[in-house]
């Protein structure tokens, strides 16, 4: 073996890149991931990943429902399976939706590995090649990776504190013909935390049919509610141009990697035949298991304990923010979700600022990574709450304060 050692080290590489598609030149590593092998470090706080508490993961739950499934179905559960997803757990996903106003069938149910892959599936089927992608600005970073990688263009809406700027939207869809959909994360919003109201939901259906626009609604929050009432999801105000996304991640375990889609039947189709060509179908054992896990009526009291917790949790952020920043720094109260979005001062560019926070052992998502093309966000930054608890939220936003406050004298 280690004769071949230098063999190997010797034709690495023969110029790969020229040998590469033109598309994987907009393809960069995400900031967030590279920014967790930082957080790994067992002396760091670390607000940047959106990250579920892993003290609170059921895995009791997850191996009796292990068990029950391999000894009673384990030959089905070990067996390829369809491309649409398992009709048991697209039947209870079916009934949990029509609690939101979402009636649909199970044929306008698609199962996905996570909803990165269903925003994935959704660049594979519309975007072309500088395509005009509606966003707001700042947006969720895992879309714009996966729509970088299908060359797309992005026009984007500014956000306040209610949500994106639906008004903005007519003057960019007369000045460009280009677009394919608008991508909207209504509840919660990563990473901004905001929540986009019923009257501006309305107005992007109005004009949404006005314009013939496709429109992505991305709800992987939607659950965590902490207070206030639900509000009526887009794909219930516009069902027949819609494609709404949401997933277990937050609220069973990020690791099983399973959410959904759900669309209009013919779209479904042509999701279906874009996901078989990239794993023929997501994992019937988990599939099963977590059906198994949802059929015994564990999920509801689950996540109401969730959202008691990450409720405290929330608190406790905003608490030390207005114990330990300076006066300059400004956040939205969001109403649930994982995230708070940190206005700072001008004067402190939150991409060079990163650098001194990991030093004081404190890590965040600074701004910019969630604006296309690194076009804004420089005085701003991403806090995860839910991961790490009530002391030592308190104590790493004392350290980004004290840095902070460094930084500006």
């Amino acid at each position: 073996m280690s004769d071949l050692e230098p063999i190997i080290t010797m034709v690495e590489d023969i110029g790969w890149d020229a040998r590469l598609a033109k598309r994987t030149q907009g393809m960069k590593s995400s900031v967030i991931r590279d920014l967790l092998k930082v957080a790994m470090q067992p002396d760091m706080i670390s607000f940047a990943g959106g990250l579920p508490a892993p003290e609170f993961f059921p895995i009791r739950e997850f191996e009796e429902a292990c068990r029950h499934v391999l000894q009673h179905e384990g030959q089905v559960a070990l067996q390829y399976g369809p491309s649409e997803g398992y009709a048991p757990l697209k039947q209870f996903l079916a009934e949990k939706m029509s609690k939101y106003g979402i009636l649909v069938e199970l044929d306008n149910i698609l199962i996905t590995n996570g909803s990165q892959q269903g925003l994935d599936l959704i660049g594979k089927v519309f975007v072309d090649p500088d395509a005009c992608v509606i966003c707001s600005r700042p947006t969720y970073l895992g879309a714009l990776q996966a729509w970088n990688a299908y060359q797309a263009r992005y026009c984007t809406i500014p956000l306040d504190d209610e949500g994106m700027c639906i008004d903005e939207l007519p003057a960019i869809l007369d000045a460009d013909h280009g677009h394919r959909f608008v991508y909207v994360r209504p509840n919660f919003h990563n990473p901004a935390g905001i929540t986009l109201p019923l009257e501006r939901r309305e107005r992007l259906v109005e004009i949404a049919r006005q314009y013939d626009l496709v429109i992505i609604e991305d709800d992987p929050y939607g659950e965590l509610r902490y207070e206030g009432e639900d509000v009526t999801p887009i794909f219930r105000l516009a069902p027949e141009r819609t494609l709404y996304l949401s997933t277990f991640s937050k609220t069973l375990a990020p690791g099983i990697r399973l959410a959904w889609i759900v669309a209009p039947k013919p779209i479904i189709a042509k999701l279906v035949q874009a996901k078989q060509g990239a794993d023929l179908h997501t994992g019937t054992f988990v599939q099963m298991v977590a059906n198994d896990i949802c059929q015994r009526g564990f999920l509801r009291q689950h996540v109401k304990r969730l959202c008691e917790i990450y409720h405290q949790r929330r608190d406790a952020m905003l608490d030390a923010l207005a114990e330990h920043m300076p006066g300059e720094v400004s956040w939205p109260h969001p109403q649930g979700g994982l995230f708070l979005w940190v206005r700072t001062s001008d004067r402190i560019n939150t991409r060079d600022f990163l650098e001194k926070a990991t030093a004081a052992k404190v890590a965040f998502v600074p701004g910019f990574a969630f604006y296309p093309g690194d076009s804004g966000g420089l005085h701003s930054m991403r806090l995860n709450f839910s991961y790490a608890k009530e002391e030592v939220i308190n104590e790493g936003i004392y350290r980004l304060g004290v840095a902070m406050k460094e930084e500006l004298v």
